[in-house]
């Protein structure tokens, strides 16, 4: 059978699976052109994932304080008669505002992630403003470009240099590392940390956290005072050149260096290399998550069109319109938005009263754990969580639905790396229901007759397939199609590349990317990324292969007295957690790095226990998880 992961990754790969003796086995499909017949470490052991005995059977109606564990089983009929019956109430008693779908990227299954969302549209509930993961890059590459779409990874064989900026992609995107490795193309890395990339990279460039953006721009000073940009291009197509070059004319090469931490030569080594070899750039998601992520991604976007690129960066491809499935035109008002980041804000203040989770687990992933914990025991917002799991969230939950796996229903999904649609069929069933059921369940529940929350899962994908010109008969024989690339243009005011940025300064931000120094008021900057076997809080229950380590440069150690191996407590404002100490080169002084999002009622805590929930000020309340300061002491 034809099944797709659905993870929030990259690579969204095409897998062939079967059912065989009672047991799930899974194998890449060979004639994906980018997924390329190979799963990753966490693909591979998807049966373990989908078998484990922890999946949640029945329904669960909780008995004790939030968070305590204490729950009964519950039939279905009646914990979707409880849900119905609170939903109904909350909105009559105060507003059908104070109802919020909170919902991610857990399962990116166009019917799974979307459908559930027309029940919400159609009693005009809030909805959530996804800030959590590239929404500072997203609003920065428009600001540029028009439009965070970028190269299709399939046009890599016609380059010959791909930089990966702020990304760890041989953990993150280890098909696309491949398709640049099969394409024969140099890697660079630029990053804070050595990353496994870094290692397996010809170039690395370290540089302090918080400074992509001045080494952007001391790249570009080079590049133009040297007079080694494309300069037909950019006069053709790019707007407000000689107001950049006057901009980065006051820079000082000096400055850059000593706050990158990269010498003047090695700025310059990149500059006239990457013009030589007209380098595209991946650009990450984890370093915009930062007070300087929305100024780094613009400044680094500039670079790809001094050497001629239309489109020289790959950061989204945005494939098909979902909307549909999504179902907003049920609404009978404009919708109330919450951002995503200030949940337990809207809790604090009453704004919630009823809270409808799922493709998420915000008590594991969200950051300043301990206000969001805290807002949830103090207020009586009642919390349903539909999760195959009884994960972090579903413990401070009122109700618990169990929920199935992708492997057990029909599905399609797109990729934000690649332009495959892929076929998702279901292959068993164990436990659980789907969203996209249980939206029904809870429509039919609610007495609603409208017909758009009845559509099969069929239906709908059918439909959305439509509207994208793309062939059900297709994907059903070949398992995945190709989305037809429109012909592009940049969709700013002035119909160029800008260089100034005439919607930047509409927001009221400055016209050029522009580089600010931040402090946090302790003395070691905590960095959070994904480790290399979960996806955020994903897989840590089922796959178990995580690193809890705090890892500490042997200078920054031996400054406190701590020995490789041994007991510390890591602390701020925000709260504190004790782990173990790891020494590495690999991270540079002044800097400490901790894995993030493990389940808390696994581990005891989780490195959000210390991230700062501030947001991304001019850039759409993009997170700033990256902007965070700790001490570090022996405990």
């Amino acid at each position: 059978m034809f099944t797709v992961c659905m993870r929030d990754c990259y690579d969204t790969c095409s897998i062939i699976s079967e059912f065989k003796g009672g047991e799930l086995r899974v194998r890449g499909n060979p004639q994906h052109p980018v997924t390329a017949g190979f799963l990753c470490p966490k693909g591979a052991l998807l049966p373990r994932w989908f078998h484990s005995k922890d999946r949640l059977k029945s329904p669960l109606l909780r008995t004790g304080e939030r968070g305590s564990g204490e729950f009964r089983e519950v039939s279905w009929e009646e914990a979707v008669k409880l849900v119905a019956d609170k939903l109904r109430e909350t909105i009559e008693q105060h507003g059908s505002e104070s109802v919020l779908v909170y919902q991610y990227a857990g399962d990116r299954g166009v019917v799974n992630y979307a459908f559930p969302l027309r029940l919400f549209h159609h009693l005009n509930a809030a909805m959530l403003d996804y800030g959590i993961c590239d929404r500072a890059g997203q609003e920065a590459l428009k600001d540029v470009y028009g439009t965070a779409v970028g190269l299709d990874p399939e046009e890599l064989g016609n380059q010959r240099l791909i930089v990966y900026w702020g990304l760890n992609a041989f953990w993150t995107n280890l098909h696309g590392f491949m398709l640049a490795r099969r394409n024969n193309l140099e890697v660079w890395t630029v990053d804070v940390v050595r990353t496994e990339t870094a290692k397996r990279s010809g170039r690395f460039f370290q540089i302090r956290p918080g400074t992509d953006v001045l080494l952007a721009l001391g790249v570009a000073k080079v590049i133009i005072e040297e007079d080694i940009y494309d300069r037909a291009f950019v006069r053709e197509n790019v707007y407000g050149f000689e107001e950049f070059k006057n901009y980065v004319k006051r820079l000082s090469l000096d400055y850059v260096s000593q706050e990158t931490g990269l010498s003047i030569e090695k700025i310059e080594e990149f500059a006239r290399e990457y013009v030589e070899k007209r380098g595209v750039i991946h650009i990450g998601y984890g370093f915009q998550r930062s007070l300087a992520g929305g100024e780094a991604v613009r400044a680094i976007a500039i670079l790809p069109a001094l050497v001629g690129h239309r489109f020289g960066f790959i950061y989204d491809m945005k494939t098909i319109d979902k909307s549909y499935a999504e179902g907003a035109f049920l609404r009978k008002k404009p919708a109330k938005v919450i951002p995503q980041m200030k949940l337990a804000e809207y809790i604090e203040r009453g704004e919630i009263r009823f809270l409808y989770i799922y493709n998420s687990n915000p008590l594991a992933s969200l950051p300043n754990q301990s206000r969001l914990r805290k807002a949830l025991k103090e207020s009586d917002v009642f919390v349903v969580t539909h999760d195959i799991f009884l994960t972090d969230t579903a413990l401070y939950s009122d109700v618990v639905l169990p929920a199935n796996t992708f492997f057990e229903r029909l599905d399609i999904a797109d990729s934000y790396y690649h332009r495959y649609v892929a076929l998702n069929e279901p292959v068993a069933k164990l436990y659980g229901k789907s969203n996209s059921e249980v939206t029904r369940l809870l429509a039919s529940a609610l007495g609603i007759d409208n017909p758009y929350l009845y559509e099969s899962d069929e239906e709908v994908t059918r439909k959305v397939l439509e509207v994208n010109g793309l062939s059900w008969d297709e994907l059903k024989e070949r398992g995945f199609v190709k989305v037809p690339e429109k012909r592009r243009r940049w969709e700013t005011p002035s119909g160029k590349i800008e260089f100034y940025s005439q919607r930047a300064v509409e927001r009221g931000l400055s016209p050029f990317p522009e580089y600010r120094r931040f402090e946090g008021g302790y003395p070691l900057r905590l960095l959070t990324p994904t480790h290399r076997m979960t996806i955020t809080s994903q897989y840590h229950n089922t796959y178990g292969m995580i690193d809890p380590n705090l890892y500490i440069n042997p200078a920054d150690a031996e400054e406190r007295g701590i020995q490789d191996g041994e007991a510390v407590e890591v602390f701020n404002d925000y709260g504190r957690i004790q782990t173990r100490a790891k020494l590495s080169e690999d991270v540079p002084e002044g800097v400490v790095l901790l894995y993030k999002a493990f389940w808390v009622s696994l581990l005891g805590w989780n490195a959000n226990f210390l991230t700062a929930d501030k947001t991304v000020e001019g850039y759409g309340n993009g997170s700033a998880y990256h902007s965070t300061w700790v001490e570090v002491r022996r405990a």
